[in-house]
């Protein structure tokens, strides 16, 4: 006769792995807000322009900050990786997981 499975066990595990991945997307996004200088905006203005940039519909302007902010994960990989490290054509890989930011001098 079979096991019967825990469901839950699963359950508690599976909601376990979502507040963790809940936990580090927190992190990640408090790291960018300090790695791009914006920690030196106040709540509302951070705030603020976020919402200027998730309305934004205007593709153009969304390709344009999605280029700068691959532009900045480039230069920060530049920066830190030992040049062993680095692409043989210059430009370093991206790291993993990271997604362009939009900055916020395009942002009105």
């Amino acid at each position: 006769m079979r096991k019967p499975r825990d469901f839950d066990g699963e359950l508690k595990a599976l909601q376990d792995k979502a507040r963790e991945l809940k936990i580090r997307k927190v992190q990640q996004l408090g790291e960018l807000v300090i790695a791009t200088g914006a920690d030196a905006l106040s709540a509302d203005e951070l705030a603020g322009g976020l919402i200027v940039l998730a309305e934004t519909k205007d593709a153009g302007k969304r390709e344009a900050w999605a280029k700068r902010g691959a532009a900045f994960f480039q230069s920060r990989a530049r920066r830190s990786a030992p040049s062993t490290d680095r692409d043989t054509n210059g430009t370093p890989a991206q790291p993993s997981g990271a997604q362009p930011t939009p900055s916020r001098n395009g942002a009105a």
